[in-house]
């Protein structure tokens, strides 16, 4: 069994693209990135790879789901622990939104 060997110069021929983002779409991409456990370079690179698939359907959509449930059912619980404390019902609505926002999963309308 042998085993190629990559030559320095053909790691340096993968094609390298450069572009600029503005502030606010580089926030929402480095969240988004950090959510799925990536560096901001893979999080971009498989996007890309994502978006020319025939299937056409956003690689990491399932578990920005998974989690938006999860926050829901956690919600339902405070709002079930707020009857009993209203208190304990706007700090667990508190923690969800900031879990949200965190991972750019709020809408600019829900960020107020």
């Amino acid at each position: 069994m042998t085993s190629a060997k990559v030559s320095r110069w053909e790691i340096y021929r993968v094609p390298k693209v450069n572009f600029r983002l503005d502030g606010s779409l580089h926030s929402t991409l480095m969240r988004r990135a950090r959510g799925a456990n990536l560096s901001l370079s893979g999080f971009i690179r498989q996007t890309l790879e994502q978006a020319v698939d025939e299937r056409k359907r956003y690689v990491f959509s399932s578990q920005d789901e998974i989690l938006a449930t999860a926050i829901q059912i956690l919600s339902i619980l405070a709002t079930s622990v707020g009857q009993q404390s209203p208190k304990a019902l706007e700090q667990g609505m508190a923690q969800a939104r900031s879990i949200l926002l965190e991972r750019g999963l709020l809408g600019e309308v829900d960020r107020s």
